[in-house]
């Protein structure tokens, strides 16, 4: 049974795609029209106009409305109150509905006269500030409800409560919309509020309240359609919140079968779509798909905003599914559709303050971060950059934020780390200017629920009392002034706070710049003091060798080793004021002072220097004088003790794409034995040595971000003994 069901519906969907592309080749059309009463003209506001090709609208204050069509078109006009009325549209005259006995509920004549603005009229007022301005739209109905006077006609008092409701339901207060909905339901028990009710129900979150609201109604079969679609709607919703996926998509069928009974196309793109968020929850993600694609089509012969809607709907789906081509693929066709729109932006309203946003803004980021998980950053970065102006040309601080702050993390990904860097610092401004804002939004948050519990107060005071004269309608309003004076007051004290805060914030950054500034002075005092340590050191073994070839008389030699050790002094001192240098120069430095004590022990051993010819040696930098002195240690320590020649390494590897591998390798005594034969002098100066340059490391990977790491060992050879020395450098 189930599954002929199923079929029923795929049938039927699929009859009204081929039978609504042949209504597209038809021209069409706006009308104007009306809903009146018939005995006096009374307008009807609020009354639900669409065809039944998904074209819909509602009549404003005045009864009127305007809607395209085309020839051949059933406009159906439909109401709790009324009763349903279908028209085939002939030409593009305008159309005016005049609806018998709705007189019945128009406020009568005598008593609006005697007490001023009519009842009709205060709560038409209140409909049109709804979504305007909450003050004026609930002062509006509490003058409404005041008129009633002590003998309160219960279904003019259901009708401005349900109202409140409404008001309180499109600013997000469910549970003051919940409580009024009650009350009008204690007044007159109609459906219109029952299935607000049931909707504000799912919005708080509370799906058992929702499916017991909702229950009822879908046991009275003599309801409009449209109404019938909703109630079903309702319970597919409250199963969906409790997670029993079956009951909540046998529900939405239910709601399909009547909206394809009765042509109402938006609610089978609506309940295909929800059918499909059900399965997705379910991790069903196959049949969630047949859905979407079912949605996805029919959103196509609605308006362009529902289409992109829906697009964007079901690429969120493709995102979740690792569907990144297909996602990137359908929202590049939201973006170009969305370029039609006035203002390329849509902004749907979701019963309350809050709005779906859908702009161009958005979607482009969306669409780099498919990229980015596709590991594709060069293809992500001119989405970013395109999501990062449009969100600075439409002030969407939230979007601007995180595009910037993805822009920085790709820059560093690929490598880019100047443009990171700048990337980084646009994005900590733009989250300051943010959380500035968030914090006025706080504010006025504050002061909003205040001014709304001040008013509900005052509006359960008309519930419970039904009465009210002129003169306690007076005090209110005095009451409403001092209470105005007061949220002056109130408002002026949070200010205070806020610029109290900010003055803390910036003298907390200010102290927190000073302290880093000095920080940096230190280290950099601490590097010169350590590298002036460093440089008497390696002069006097540098003379010690020169005091050897004159001891020798070896002239010669002296004048030649002395005119290269000026060569390498002069290149050590000019490095000398330097936190880094180019591993270019080091090595030059390196080959120098490994050729002089080389000439001075020629034979104790023999040298190699190895350099990868992948390594780019100008794009690295390495602290002066860095590897000087474990070369020294090698030679002087390990080598020259040993009875037969020795032999010294150093070679450069790459170790990945922005690391090198620096190894330093001797086959010497090794380290154990070298410290026996050291006298204490000799270990007090070595220990001096390495704890100089342990702490020169320290600081500049503390003042650099961890660039050099260095490891000794041993070497643990069959044949040999001796030391290993690795350093491990990255690029800049």
């Amino acid at each position: 049974m189930q599954k002929c069901r199923y079929i029923l519906i795929i049938f039927l969907c699929s009859f009204f795609t081929v039978f609504s592309q042949v209504q597209e080749s038809k021209e069409q059309f706006e009308i104007k029209g009306s809903v009146k009463g018939r005995e006096k003209g009374t307008p009807i506001a609020g009354v639900f106009v669409s065809t039944d090709w998904g074209r819909q609208t509602t009549t404003d204050i005045f009864g009127e409305f305007k809607i395209k069509v085309k020839v051949g078109d059933i406009l159906i006009i439909e109401s709790p109150e009324l009763e349903t009325i279908r028209y085939t549209i002939k030409n593009n005259e305008d159309v005016d509905v005049l609806v018998e006995g709705y007189e019945k509920s128009v406020f009568n004549s005598k008593t609006s006269k005697s007490r001023g603005v009519s009842y009709n009229s205060l709560l038409d007022s209140a409909n049109y500030y709804k979504k305007k301005d909450i003050k004026k739209s609930i002062d509006f109905i509490t003058k409404s409800i005041a008129q009633l006077g002590k003998r309160a006609d219960k279904e003019r008092l259901a009708t401005a409560l349900t109202t409140l409701g409404e008001v309180y339901q499109h600013y997000k207060q469910y549970d003051l919309a919940i409580a009024n909905y009650k009350d009008a339901l204690e007044a007159q028990r109609t459906t219109k509020t029952t299935l607000l009710l049931g909707k504000a129900y799912l919005l708080n979150g509370d799906y058992k309240k929702a499916e017991a609201t909702f229950l009822p109604l879908t046991k009275v079969r003599s309801r409009i359609p449209y109404e019938q679609i909703q109630v079903y709607e309702g319970m597919g919703d409250a199963y969906k919140g409790l997670g029993n996926v079956n009951k909540s998509v046998a529900f939405y069928n239910e709601g399909i079968l009547i909206a394809s009974k009765n042509r109402i196309t938006h609610k089978l793109t609506d309940l295909n779509s929800k059918i499909a968020e059900a399965y997705e929850k379910d991790n069903k993600s196959v049949e969630a798909q047949g859905y979407y694609n079912n949605s996805l089509e029919l959103a196509k012969k609605q308006t362009p905003k529902r289409a992109i809607k829906e697009k964007d709907k079901v690429a969120d789906f493709y995102n979740k599914e690792s569907k990144y081509d297909d996602e990137i693929q359908l929202r590049k066709e939201s973006l170009e559709e969305l370029n039609t729109l006035p203002g390329g932006i849509i902004k749907e309203e979701i019963n309350s303050v809050d709005e779906e946003i859908i702009s161009k803004q958005r979607i482009n980021y969306k669409i780099a971060n498919a990229y980015i998980a596709q590991e594709a950053y060069n293809e992500a970065i001119p989405y970013l950059e395109k999501s990062i102006k449009e969100a600075g040309d439409d002030d969407d601080l939230v979007v601007q934020k995180d595009a910037t702050s993805k822009l920085s993390d790709v820059y560093g990904r690929i490598g880019e780390y100047s443009k990171a860097f700048e990337t980084y610092k646009k994005y900590k401004e733009v989250t300051d200017t943010l959380y500035f804002r968030k914090e006025q939004e706080i504010a006025r948050a504050a002061r909003f629920n205040r001014e709304i519990a001040s008013k509900q107060s005052r509006i359960s005071g008309l519930e419970q009392e039904r009465e009210l004269s002129q003169s306690k309608y007076d005090l209110a309003l005095t009451s409403q002034e001092l209470t105005r004076e007061s949220n002056k007051r109130q408002k002026w004290i949070i200010y205070s706070l806020i610029f109290g805060m900010l003055l803390l914030g910036l003298a907390a950054f200010f102290f927190y710049r000073s302290n880093e500034k000095q920080k940096l002075a230190n280290n950099l005092l601490a590097l010169k003091s350590l590298r002036s340590q460093m440089n008497p050191h390696f002069i006097f073994n540098a003379l010690n060798s020169v005091n050897n070839y004159i001891a020798k008389s070896d002239e010669r030699s002296a004048n030649r080793y002395l005119s290269e050790f000026s060569t390498l002094m002069r290149a050590v001192l000019e490095n000398s004021e330097e936190d880094y240098i180019s591993l270019s120069k080091e090595l030059e430095l390196l080959k120098l002072y490994t050729k002089l004590e080389h000439s001075r022990f020629a034979d104790k051993f023999d040298y190699e220097i190895v350099v990868d010819e992948h390594i780019d040696i100008d794009a690295y930098k390495i602290p002066p004088m860095l590897l000087q002195p474990y070369i020294e240690n090698a030679i002087w320590h390990g080598l020259r003790y040993k009875d037969e020649k020795g032999f010294l390494k150093i070679s450069l590897t790459q170790e990945n794409i922005n690391k090198i591998l620096i190894t330093i390798t001797d086959n010497g005594i090794g380290r154990k034995k070298s410290a026996e034969l050291k006298t204490s002098n000799q270990k007090k100066q070595k220990s001096k040595g390495m704890g100089n340059i342990k702490k020169r490391v320290a600081i500049l990977n503390d003042m650099y971000k961890d660039k050099v790491a260095v490891h000794i060992s041993d070497l643990n050879n069959e044949e040999s003994t001796g030391t290993i020395v690795k350093f491990s450098l990255k690029k800049e």
